[in-house]
C-alpha cells in the first residue's frame, strides 16, 4: 500500500488545517491507520489512530479535543482535522498503515508510511 499525505502548510496559531492521506496499490479498508509527527530535533510521536471501520479512535493527550481523525473507506483516504493549532504543533506529519484491523499508538506496529507533510504554526 502506498500512502500520500497532503494538506500541510503555514497557519497562524488558533487556525485550522485538514490533512489527507490517500492510499493506493493495496487493501485500505481492513487496516488500522494512524498519524504521527516529528518536530525538528525530536523523535517521531503518536498523534492519533483509528481502527479499520472508524469505531475506535485514540489521541495523544496533547491533541485531544483539538484534532479529529477520520477515514473514508470508499475513497481510501485518511484525514486529520486540526483545530486550535498551537506553535508546538509544528512538525512533519506522517500517515501510516498497519497490517491488521486494530489501531495502535506504537509506530513500530505500522508497516506502511507516507512521505510526510509539513505543518508550520506561527505565533
Amino acid at each position: 500500500v502506498q500512502l500520500q499525505a497532503s494538506g500541510g502548510g503555514l497557519v497562524q496559531a488558533g487556525g485550522s488545517l485538514r490533512l489527507s492521506c490517500a492510499a493506493s496499490g493495496g487493501t485500505f479498508t481492513t487496516r488500522g491507520l494512524g498519524w504521527f509527527r516529528q518536530a525538528p530535533g525530536q523523535e517521531r510521536e503518536f498523534v492519533a489512530a483509528i481502527n479499520w471501520n472508524g469505531s475506535i479512535r485514540s489521541y495523544a493527550d496533547s491533541v485531544k479535543g483539538r484534532f479529529t481523525i477520520s477515514r473514508d473507506n470508499a475513497k481510501s483516504t485518511l484525514y486529520l482535522q486540526m483545530n486550535s493549532l498551537k506553535p508546538e504543533d509544528t512538525a512533519v506529519y506522517y500517515c501510516a498503515g498497519r497490517s491488521g484491523q486494530s489501531s495502535s499508538r506504537d509506530p513500530d506496529s505500522y508497516i506502511h508510511w507516507g512521505q510526510g507533510t509539513l505543518v508550520t504554526v506561527s505565533s
